[in-house]
């Protein structure tokens, strides 16, 4: 059972299973218009040279690339190798970890943004708060966040992902909202796009956005 597993125990899982299905993943995954979208409304917001931090930076693309095209200094960081391996094939311009989210602390500088699009889906949900608490504090004050979750009440639930098992996940979209700003962001913008896949066989999906500020108390 995984109830109970610990961190590293998790992490590790999780981590292989995306080293199965990176080189897939993109392929599998073809239409990230809203990923894309949130990020550009963050770009707006964001001087040239801004640091931004891509929270499960996967194979680098679109966000890393897109973040790195308009100008800005990117630091990557996925626990999965073969993620990041792919990822320095398409961004090499970025700065690139093998790191936890649960780990990350002001080690690595403070960042002007943080993009965290669906990689804290694959933690629990008392991890995800943690999660949210220590990006807060890499934030500088005003800072910006882009938040990206497939909308499901479920916790730490079995899936399947291109024939391979891992766990994900989520909250509705109410009480995502809440999530995010107990944790001490606001919510500027929210967008709840429907996700048709690209295979017949996985399963429709809600995918929500919040684009998101740090609050400064």
């Amino acid at each position: 059972m995984t109830v109970g597993r610990s961190r590293p125990a998790h992490r590790a899982a999780q981590a292989d299973a995306f080293d199965r299905i990176g080189d897939r993943y993109d392929e599998a995954f073809p239409y990230k218009g809203g990923q894309i979208a949130s990020a550009e409304w963050i770009l707006r917001k964001l001087r040239p040279g801004a640091r931004v931090l891509d929270v499960g930076c996967g194979t680098g693309v679109p966000t890393a690339r897109q973040f790195i095209e308009a100008g800005c200094e990117v630091t990557g960081i996925d626990i999965s190798p073969v993620m990041l391996s792919i990822a320095a094939k398409n961004v090499p311009e970025a700065e690139l970890h093998q790191l936890d989210v649960m780990e990350v602390d002001e080690t690595l500088g403070r960042f002007d943004a943080v993009a965290a699009y669906f990689s804290l889906s694959m933690l629990r949900r008392e991890e995800i708060m943690a999660s949210l608490l220590r990006l807060h504090e890499i934030l500088v004050p005003g800072g910006w966040l882009g938040l990206g979750m497939v909308e499901m009440d479920m916790d730490d639930a079995p899936v399947r992902v291109l024939g391979t098992s891992m766990r994900m996940t989520g909250y509705g979209r109410a009480a995502l909202r809440a999530v995010v700003q107990e944790a001490g962001f606001s919510v500027r913008e929210q967008m709840d796009l429907a996700y048709v896949p690209a295979s017949d066989t996985d399963p429709f999906e809600m995918q929500l956005f919040l684009n998101c500020r740090r609050n400064t108390f």
